[in-house]
C-alpha cells in the first residue's frame, strides 16, 4: 500500500519493537496523526479467545469518562409516557411503528438506538437490518430498559458499546486527537478495564494478547499490556 508523505513521516516516530506505557502511547498517537482534521484515537485489542463458542464470546460497555467527542445521535423505541420521557432527555428520533417504517425503508440516520421492553415486539422484527450494523437493542448493553432518561444521558456522556469479532479482535474509538492527555489516558483505562471485566468463562490462557493505538489513518502503536492493564484497575 503506497502512503503519503505525512504517514511515511508520522511512522519514523514510532519504534516498531516497542511497547509503550500509555502515557507515551497517547503523546505519541496525537503527535502521529496524520490527517488536518480531528482524527478519532482507536484501540485495537487482540484476545486469547476463540469467538465461534458462546463461552469465549467478549462483549459489553464502557463508560468514557472524557466522551468520545462525538455527538451521539440517539433513537429510542417508545410510546406514551415514555416516548415523552425520552424526548425530554435530548434523543433525536422518537416513535415506533412510523420508525419502525423508516428503518425498513433505508432510514439509519442514527448512532444508537434503546427501546423499552414493550417495543421488543416490533422492533423484533427490525433484527436483520440493526444487527448488521450493531444498532440492534440488547438488554446486556442497557439499550432495553425502562429507564430511558438514564441510557440516553448515558450514551450522550461517553458509553460505547464493544464486541469481539469472529478474528478475536476488538476495535473501539476511545476519544479524538485534539483531547489533552488525561482524557485520553482515562478513556483508555476505563476501557481496558470494561474489556477486562468482561472475560468470559471459557478463556483458557493468555486473555489480552496485544493492545495497539492508532488514530484515523496514522500508524499504529503497540501498548505495553501490563501497564496499560494496571492502568485500568486504578
Amino acid at each position: 500500500m503506497n502512503h503519503g508523505k505525512r504517514y511515511e513521516e508520522a511512522v519514523k516516530l514510532v519504534d516498531g519493537d516497542k511497547a509503550y506505557a500509555p502515557a507515551e502511547a497517547v503523546d505519541l498517537a496525537r503527535k502521529t496523526s496524520t490527517v488536518k482534521f480531528d482524527s478519532t484515537v482507536e484501540l485495537h485489542l487482540r484476545l486469547g479467545v476463540d469467538p465461534r463458542h458462546a463461552d469465549q464470546m467478549v462483549r459489553g460497555t464502557a463508560d468514557l469518562p472524557a466522551g468520545t467527542g462525538k455527538n451521539v445521535r440517539v433513537l429510542v423505541f417508545a410510546q406514551g409516557d415514555k416516548a415523552r420521557e425520552a424526548e425530554e432527555a435530548g434523543a433525536e428520533y422518537v416513535g415506533a411503528d412510523d420508525l419502525a417504517k423508516r428503518i425498513e425503508g433505508g432510514w439509519l440516520d442514527f448512532d444508537v438506538a434503546i427501546a423499552t421492553p414493550d417495543m421488543m415486539s416490533s422492533v423484533g422484527k427490525l433484527g436483520r437490518i440493526l444487527g448488521r450494523r450493531g444498532l440492534m437493542p440488547n438488554p446486556k448493553s442497557g439499550t432495553v430498559t425502562t429507564d430511558v432518561t438514564r441510557a440516553i444521558k448515558e450514551l450522550k456522556a461517553g458509553r460505547i458499546e464493544f464486541r469481539v469479532d469472529k478474528t478475536a479482535l476488538i476495535h473501539a474509538p476511545i476519544g479524538k486527537a485534539s483531547f489533552e492527555p488525561d482524557g485520553l489516558l482515562n478513556n483508555l483505562g476505563s476501557f481496558v478495564d470494561a474489556v477486562v471485566k468482561a472475560k468470559p468463562s471459557g478463556a483458557k490462557g493468555s486473555y489480552i494478547k496485544s493492545i495497539t493505538m492508532s488514530t484515523t489513518m496514522g500508524p499504529g502503536i503497540k501498548l505495553d499490556i501490563p501497564q496499560t492493564v494496571a492502568l485500568g484497575s486504578k
